[in-house]
C-alpha cells in the first residue's frame, strides 16, 4: 500500500512538471531545442495520447489527428496544445464548422467568407504556420493573449483558448488509465 502511494505521488509530481499549463507557445535556442527532442522522444507519444483521448471525449472528428497537431506543433514551435484548443474556442473542436470546410479555427471565417481546406492535416498544416509566421513571428510575441487582439475579434478569445489548453494538461492527471 505505502509502494503504491508512493507511486501515485512521484507520478503526480512528474505530470505537474512535464504537463505544466504555459500561455506562451514553447520557444527554445537551437542547442536547446536538440536537447529538448531527446528528452521529449516519449514525451511525444504522451502528448499525442493525452491529445487525442481528449479529442475523443469531446466526440471530435480532430481527435484522429492528435499526432499531426503535436508534429506540426513542433515544427513551428508552438505549445502542443494551441491548435486543438483554438478549435475548441472556435468550432466545439471541429463538430461545427462550414460543411466541406475542414476549418474548425474560424481561419479566414467572417460574414459570407469561408477558407475552406481540403483535409484536416492541410488545416492544422496551414493554420499551424500562420499562426507562427503571421501573428507570432510579425507580432515579436508568443503570447496568446497579444496574439487574440488580432487573431480574433473577441476580447475573451485568449482566456477562452487559455481554458482549453489547461484542459488538455489536465486531461491526463483527471482520466488516468491503468
Amino acid at each position: 500500500m505505502k509502494n503504491k502511494i508512493l507511486f501515485v505521488l512521484s507520478f503526480l509530481v512528474l505530470s505537474i512538471f512535464i504537463l505544466t499549463p504555459k500561455v506562451f507557445a514553447e520557444n527554445s535556442s537551437r542547442s536547446s531545442a536538440v536537447l529538448a527532442d531527446a528528452r521529449n522522444v516519449s514525451l511525444l507519444d504522451n502528448r499525442v495520447k493525452i491529445l487525442r483521448e481528449f479529442l475523443e471525449s469531446y466526440n471530435s472528428p480532430i481527435a484522429p489527428f492528435a499526432k499531426e497537431f503535436v508534429e506540426t506543433a513542433d515544427i513551428y514551435n508552438l505549445d502542443w496544445r494551441l491548435l486543438a484548443a483554438i478549435s475548441g474556442v472556435e468550432s466545439t473542436f471541429g463538430q461545427q464548422i462550414p460543411s466541406g470546410s475542414y476549418n474548425g479555427w474560424g481561419w479566414g471565417v467572417y460574414g459570407n467568407h469561408v477558407t475552406y481546406f481540403s483535409s484536416w492535416i492541410v488545416g492544422i498544416q496551414t493554420i499551424s504556420k500562420g499562426l507562427r509566421e503571421k501573428y507570432m513571428d510579425r507580432a515579436g510575441t508568443d503570447n496568446i493573449y497579444a496574439v487574440g487582439s488580432s487573431y480574433a475579434a473577441s476580447p475573451t478569445w485568449a482566456v477562452r483558448v487559455e481554458f482549453f489548453m489547461n484542459r488538455i494538461s489536465d486531461f491526463s492527471i483527471l482520466n488516468p488509465k491503468d
